[in-house]
């Protein structure tokens, strides 16, 4: 497995990019999860504070220690700490700037999610008779469930490109003839944290 890049480091927490395809936790079928690999890389154990799906790249914050990981959840779960996320998506949103609010199931439980939103460009492609709009999409979340975004996208005629659970097949096969697109097309990609006093800003 690659070298996990870490982007910052204190003597709480590590700032990490995470690949796509790396599942976070270890579980049933999972060889090399990030909580097994990075204390490999760096010589010493790392604690969970939040988690990315699998396929999602990009910055995540990991404890040094338990009891940073409980400070640090606490600071997540009180949205002291913002996540902004990235998404190049088959098709548009209109109005460009929103609310995706609708109910998302979890474990047979209908949990309320809200998505908010700003398409920040658009491009045309063209190939085989096909004509896509492919856009690329900031997002924010109010609540933080399973896929939200993969969901909300989907459901709003605006899939993520790449994503075959909950978007679009038919069009990544096109996505990938076209532009070479194989995997999710979805980055943490903004990480605002509290440091120091102030708020520090990891973007990339």
């Amino acid at each position: 497995m690659k070298e996990i890049p870490v982007l910052y480091e204190n003597d709480e927490i590590l700032i990490i990019n995470k690949p796509s395809g790396v599942a976070v936790q270890g579980g049933q079928g999972i060889l090399h999860p990030l909580d097994k690999e990075l204390p490999l890389q760096l010589g010493y154990p790392v604690y969970l504070v939040h988690r990315l799906d699998r396929d999602t790249k990009g910055l995540m914050v990991v404890a040094k220690s338990p009891l940073a990981a409980a400070k640090w959840t606490k600071l997540i779960g009180g949205k002291l700490v913002r996540k902004e996320y990235t998404a190049v998506c088959a098709g548009t949103l209109n109005p460009k700037k929103g609310t995706l609010r609708s109910a998302v199931i979890q474990h047979g439980d209908e949990k309320t999610a809200v998505t908010h939103y700003e398409i920040v460009s658009e491009q045309k492609i063209s190939g085989d008779g096909e004509e896509i709009t492919l856009s690329t999409v900031k997002l924010q979340l109010e609540t933080g469930r399973m896929h939200q975004i993969r969901i909300h996208l989907g459901k709003n005629g605006c899939p993520i490109a790449g994503d075959d659970k909950h978007g679009d097949f038919k069009m990544n096969k096109i996505l990938k003839k076209l532009c070479g697109i194989r995997e999710l097309q979805l980055t943490a990609s903004r990480l605002s944290v509290p440091l120091d006093g102030k708020e520090c800003v990891f973007e990339i």
